[in-house]
């Protein structure tokens, strides 16, 4: 374990000292392209059949920015990694004595040489009695809807997307979240980039005259068309992007024909990803009907509007897969992953 890793990170560590009183805790982290959230738990009790209490016991959370490597780099994604954990310890009254598992959920995990070089430099931070486990945020998003087990689907639809999925029998699968060069449609990054085409299309000649192009200068207090230009290279930041989702969605509602199309099409992509992970797993049974767990996740899912993505989306699904079963998680993807190491220290315990 390296002490000072990154300079003064770990320093409140010298005013706590080693001993913790005998507590030992989880570390729970979910790493997104807009932010990074970690919590710390205390361990719960193992026993054959537990099931966490309600409400889950928090010490501390911590929030910081993206931790994306595929957005922000390596170097930058590290350093705000092991800050919001240093800061979720520091809150707690903790040292990394008293950690005994780290459940690293994170986007852009997505193959195991990934998973290798995060869990490579994790060891170097924490004492060699820390359980390490590291994720794509999807899974923790999926075990944030099912208290950890990792059973069923789960989509996310943010800043990017994702569908994934898991078998009782430990298979998964994956559709999407390839990032917005590779066609992250569905995701807030996604839905905004069309707005923005619609509206420079519509400036040329191209396209429908549409009120995205109005509401869009007057949220970024532009005057022309011809800005935006600017406006967008000089920070194409994926969550800078997908800010003006919000818009679109304002847009379709007072009946914009550009934007409705935009949001049909998100309804679209976003059930499409789910189809196919459900259908390579065969959660859905031979008949299509098997009961299975669909959790929702994501800002554009949410079901504060009248135009409701989250809503449209269950609704295409369920005509395909009538046994659906649509669950908003109670509590936060960060929760998800610590109830994650959770589970793995249970099966180990009962081993």
């Amino acid at each position: 374990m390296k002490r000072y890793r990154n300079g003064e990170v770990w320093d409140f560590e010298n005013e706590i000292g080693l001993m913790s009183g005998g507590r030992e805790v989880i570390l729970g982290l979910d790493g997104g392209t807009t932010n990074t959230i970690c919590i710390c738990m205390p361990i719960l009790p193992f026993t054959p059949h537990s099931i966490p209490p309600d409400p889950l016991p928090v010490l501390a959370r911590a929030i910081a920015g993206c931790s994306n490597h595929n957005s922000v780099g390596e170097i930058a994604a590290r350093l705000t990694l092991e800050q919001v954990m240093a800061d979720a310890l520091s809150k707690s009254g903790l040292t990394r004595s008293a950690v005994r598992a780290v459940c690293l959920a994170v986007s852009g995990v997505n193959h195991p040489t990934d998973q290798h070089r995060i869990l490579t430099w994790l060891r170097e931070i924490f004492p060699r009695h820390v359980k390490l486990f590291v994720q794509n945020d999807a899974v923790a998003a999926l075990a944030s809807g099912t208290l950890g087990k990792l059973h069923g689907c789960v989509l996310i639809a943010g800043t990017g997307t994702i569908a994934y999925g898991f078998t009782e029998d430990g298979r998964e699968a994956r559709a999407s979240g390839a990032g917005p060069i590779l066609g992250d449609w569905g995701s807030g990054y996604g839905i905004a980039a069309q707005a923005l085409t619609a509206v420079i299309r519509a400036h040329d000649g191209r396209g429908p005259d549409t009120s995205l192009t109005r509401w869009i200068l007057q949220e970024l207090n532009l005057s022309s068309p011809d800005e935006l230009i600017g406006w967008t290279y000089a920070d194409p930041s994926w969550a800078r992007i997908a800010a003006l989702v919000p818009v679109v969605v304002s847009c379709a509602e007072a009946g914009d024909q550009v934007a409705n199309s935009i949001l049909l099409d998100t309804v679209e992509e976003l059930a499409s990803s789910v189809n196919a992970v459900v259908r390579r797993l065969g959660l859905c049974g031979e008949d299509g009907k098997v009961p299975f767990p669909l959790v929702m996740v994501g800002g554009v899912l949410e079901t504060n509007k009248s135009w409701d993505i989250g809503k449209e989306v269950i609704s295409c699904i369920s005509k395909d897969f009538p046994g659906v079963l649509p669950i908003r998680p109670k509590v936060e993807p960060a929760i998800g992953a610590a109830l994650l190491a959770w589970n793995f220290l249970l099966k180990q315990s009962l081993q």
